[in-house]
């Protein structure tokens, strides 16, 4: 078996998270993880997914890594940005809407997934890279119209911290909002809210 240095440094390489598939490509069989497990050297954290024992991999890194058509959404992404100093009580992500829910139940951290149809999850993804791992999240335009959209839905507080950010932000970009907007149906609330205090 590879040494325990080198199973190691793996790991690290891929966010501090592996699949059971990953583990096998590296010559691990199955014994070996169960010996990897007793000594506990790693963990599971779902059927096919470890981290070495004891280590906390960011969450977002997590989520890339078992959902990697995810797409960081709402009030996790107003979080990211701090449009918000508010900890999403649970992590929002859009998912495909054919997707099976039940695989977003983890014990280890607490996922909301939205059921949207694909031509309005598709629009303005942003790829950022954490611990070496390519994480999917709503740029700060397509996240706007979201938080527009939804408006109903998040709490006073929440939406008037994040559209005032918004617009204090030097690097917003009001000619991809009305874009976002025209599709997503919001360019009426991005008038009210943001284009007449800019």
């Amino acid at each position: 078996m590879n040494s325990i240095k080198k199973i190691k440094n793996k790991f690290n390489k891929n966010g501090g998270i592996m699949k059971t598939s990953e583990l096998n490509a590296l010559g691990i069989n199955y014994r070996q993880i169960q010996r990897l497990l007793d000594e506990q050297i790693v963990e599971k954290i779902k059927h096919g997914y470890y981290i070495l024992y004891n280590s906390f991999p960011r969450e977002e890194v997590i989520i890339a890594r078992m959902f990697p058509d995810a797409v960081i959404y709402l009030e996790s992404a107003l979080f990211y940005y701090e449009y918000t100093d508010r900890v999403p009580n649970s992590w929002q992500i859009t998912v495909n809407k054919h997707s099976y829910p039940k695989q977003y139940n983890i014990s280890y951290m607490k996922i909301k997934p939205y059921f949207i149809k694909e031509d309005y999850r598709k629009i303005g993804i942003n790829n950022i890279l954490i611990d070496n791992v390519e994480v999917k999240i709503y740029d700060k335009n397509k996240t706007i119209c979201d938080v527009l959209r939804y408006e109903n839905k998040v709490d006073n507080e929440l939406f008037t911290s994040a559209i005032k950010n918004y617009i204090k932000d030097n690097e917003k970009d009001i000619r991809t909002l009305m874009e976002y907007g025209d599709i997503l149906n919001v360019s009426n609330k991005i008038q009210k809210y943001i284009v007449m205090w800019i």
